[in-house]
């Protein structure tokens, strides 16, 4: 959703559509395959300023030192996260079970805390933090926070008219 988002305020996603739309991600995924090769492969950290890039969380810790970077640090209850990808899986015809939601919650929160910590000590580094809920509860609020995070410079309408709440399957509580 962020990446459509960011994309529909006018910063280009870097993108190389290998994961193309499917029943998990109707919309696309706004992945770039060669983030997943960190930390190895940084030769594309150049192609990539000025753009929205998707970085998993546990891949954040090995961008170069080198760049200054923006996070727009997305958070979602770890219970719907945990339930998405239990379903991913299913569909794949993985065992979502090798690993219990009990266990799969207190290791993400775990990281989740270290990650945290490390992004606080990186002078290269600003984030903002951002609810997946709240954006879909108070869109308007939380834009103009992504807004002003980038400048004010987003075309915060589009940004508003491509928020698609129908994606919001896996819903908490």
């Amino acid at each position: 959703m962020m990446m459509k988002m960011l994309e529909a305020g006018g910063i280009s996603p870097l993108t190389d559509n290998l994961r193309t739309p499917d029943d998990d991600n109707p919309k696309g995924y706004y992945e770039f395959e060669r983030v997943k090769q960190l930390p190895g492969d940084t030769e594309w950290i150049p192609e990539a300023r000025g753009k929205a890039v998707k970085v998993l969380a546990e891949l954040v810790k090995h961008l170069p030192s080198s760049e200054n970077y923006r996070i727009i640090f997305i958070q979602r209850e770890l219970d719907e996260i945990i339930e998405s990808q239990r379903k991913m899986l299913i569909r794949r015809g993985e065992d979502p079970d090798t690993v219990s939601a009990h266990e799969l919650k207190v290791l993400f929160t775990k990281y989740l805390g270290i990650l945290k910590g490390w992004l606080n000590t990186q002078s290269n580094v600003r984030v903002l933090y951002v609810s997946y809920n709240e954006i879909l509860s108070t869109p308007k609020e939380n834009i103009r926070k992504i807004d002003a995070f980038i400048d004010n410079r987003l075309n915060t309408e589009s940004m508003m008219e491509s928020i698609d709440s129908s994606l919001y399957r896996n819903r908490s509580g």
